[in-house]
């Protein structure tokens, strides 16, 4: 029975992540540009009933199949899904996205990469196109001061018009980077993500080749939340956390019968 108390508290605390995850994806269902996360389970392997009777596990023997029963559940990862969200037209300038694969790439503070989907950007006081948080694009894009308007094609080209020049001015090229596997991508928030071990290393890409997305100028990409999904996944994951807290409250039950047993 204190297997079963140990089994049902795997599987309330894996749960709990659960929920917590599902919260997070429904509180930024209007966020643009999130993308939604999944928990992963993965069993909790139990002890090898013939190595246990080789060592002179008092265990083995009669009770060794018993041995073969799991011992609960545990979390292997919470990754990132990148699948597209709904694409919405908003005519703003500097509503930059990707449509379709790929990332832009950041300069950190620290001087690392760092990689995100897009959204409004601005132009931070040193003069170059960069997230609300100014975070600046890599390689730089230098905005003059007296811009008129601001045109970024969807090969990444960007122009500028400014007074008294006829003809638009070429600031340079937005490039985009790919991952071999983006779930492996490091939340660092405000739709930003670092490169790891498992997303592999960034690899630079132009827009609209290679299978990359193309760049959308007055579009924002919204979240991928799809509500009615994460209101299943949430009843799922509460009817299942009150199942593992029956699993305890019966284990617990069981063992008050043993302990009241007389002679």
């Amino acid at each position: 029975m204190f297997d079963a108390l140990y089994i049902g508290a795997t599987g309330m605390q894996a749960q709990q992540l659960n929920v917590e995850t599902i919260a997070n994806n429904l509180a930024n269902v209007n966020t643009a540009g999130y993308k939604r996360a999944r928990v992963s389970f993965s069993d909790l392997v139990a002890r090898d009933p013939a190595r246990s009777a080789a060592m002179g596990d008092p265990g083995a023997g009669l009770l060794q199949p018993t041995l073969r029963l799991g011992t609960g559940v545990g979390i292997a990862g919470v990754s990132k899904l990148f699948d597209m969200g709904d694409i919405k037209k908003t005519d703003a300038p500097l509503d930059i996205t990707v449509q379709g694969d790929g990332f832009f790439e950041l300069l950190m503070p620290d001087g690392s990469s760092a990689y995100t989907r897009g959204g409004t950007w601005k132009v931070n006081r040193d003069g170059q196109l960069a997230t609300l948080s100014g975070l600046p694009l890599k390689p730089a894009i230098q905005v003059p001061d007296d811009v008129q308007s601001l045109v970024v094609q969807p090969d990444g080209r960007v122009q500028a018009r400014v007074a008294n020049q006829p003809n638009a001015l070429d600031l340079g090229r937005i490039e985009l980077v790919r991952f071999a596997s983006p779930q492996g991508l490091l939340a660092q928030g405000d739709n930003v993500y670092r490169s790891s071990s498992a997303s592999g290393e960034a690899q630079p890409v132009r827009a609209g080749e290679e299978g990359a997305g193309r760049i959308a100028q007055g579009y924002l990409e919204g979240s991928n939340v799809k509500m009615v999904d994460e209101m299943v996944n949430l009843m799922v994951a509460q009817r299942t956390y009150e199942a593992n807290a029956k699993i305890v409250q019966a284990a617990d039950e069981i063992l008050g019968l043993v302990n009241g047993l007389r002679r």
